[in-house]
C-alpha cells in the first residue's frame, strides 16, 4: 500500500520522505490555504522534494474553466496529478484531462456508483472520503471494500486511493481491505509506530538497565 501525505507543509513532507515514508503527496484548497504561500509556488516545492504523485487541486465549478485551471497546474511539473470534484462537469474536465496524457484524482467520493463514473472518465486515482462517511454515522471502510469489490470484478484500473484518513486504525483497515493508496496527514501516519505496549515494554527495559549499571557508551 502506497503512502501518500496530506498536507502543504514542506518541512512535515521532507521529515517522511527522508525517511521512505512517502509514495506522493495530496493537497487542497483548504491546505494550501492553511500553508499561507502562493498555490503554484508551494506545488513547486513539493514537487521538486518528491519524486512520486503530487495532486493539486483546481477551483472552478465549470468544466470548461476547470480544463483550463488543470492545464497550467500540469505545466509545473510531471508529477503533478489534477484534482477534481466528483460532479457532472468534474467527470468532463476527468475526460478531457486524462485523454491528454495527464493524471486526474477524482476526489470528493462518497459512493460506488460515483467511483465507477470516475473509472469510466479514466481517472487515474478515485479518492473516497473514510472520515466524513464516519461523521455522519456511516461506516467509511465499507465503501473502500465495495469499491475495491467492483474494481476487482472488472480489473478496473483506476487506484483506489483512500482519504479523510483519521487514525492510525483507518491506516491498518484500509491496507487489509486492498487499497491501493492511503493518503494521511503527517500525525496520523507518525501514530502508526505507537502502542502502549510499546512504551510499557521500553519503560521497564529503561528501569532495568538502569538497575544494573549498563552502559553502551
Amino acid at each position: 500500500m502506497k503512502f501518500f501525505v496530506d498536507t502543504a507543509e514542506i518541512d512535515a513532507i521532507r521529515e517522511l520522505n527522508d525517511l521512505g515514508m512517502v509514495d506522493g503527496v495530496t493537497t487542497n484548497p483548504s491546505l494550501i490555504a492553511k500553508s499561507g504561500r502562493d498555490i503554484l509556488e508551494v506545488t513547486k516545492e513539493i514537487c521538486d522534494l518528491v519524486d512520486g504523485p503530487v495532486s493539486a487541486e483546481v477551483v472552478a465549478l465549470e468544466a470548461d474553466a476547470m480544463i483550463t485551471e488543470g492545464r497550467k497546474l500540469a505545466q509545473i511539473a510531471d508529477n503533478i496529478v489534477i484534482k477534481v470534484p466528483l460532479t457532472w462537469d468534474g467527470l468532463k474536465a476527468c475526460k478531457v484531462l486524462s485523454g491528454e496524457g495527464r493524471m486526474v484524482n477524482v476526489t470528493l467520493c462518497f459512493s460506488v456508483n460515483q467511483a465507477i463514473l470516475a473509472a469510466k472518465a479514466g481517472a487515474t486515482f478515485i479518492s473516497p472520503f473514510v472520515g466524513r462517511l464516519d461523521d455522519i454515522n456511516l461506516d467509511g471502510m465499507d465503501l473502500i471494500a465495495d469499491i475495491r469489490q467492483v474494481y476487482d470484478n472488472y480489473g478496473i484500473e483506476t487506484q483506489l486511493l483512500a482519504a479523510s484518513i483519521r487514525s492510525a486504525n483507518h491506516m491498518s483497515e484500509c491496507a487489509k481491505i486492498g487499497a491501493d493508496v492511503v493518503t494521511a496527514p503527517p500525525a496520523v501516519i507518525k501514530a502508526m509506530a505507537s502502542h502502549v505496549l510499546t512504551d510499557k515494554g521500553l519503560a521497564g527495559f529503561l528501569k532495568d538497565a538502569e538497575k544494573a549499571g549498563i552502559k553502551i557508551v
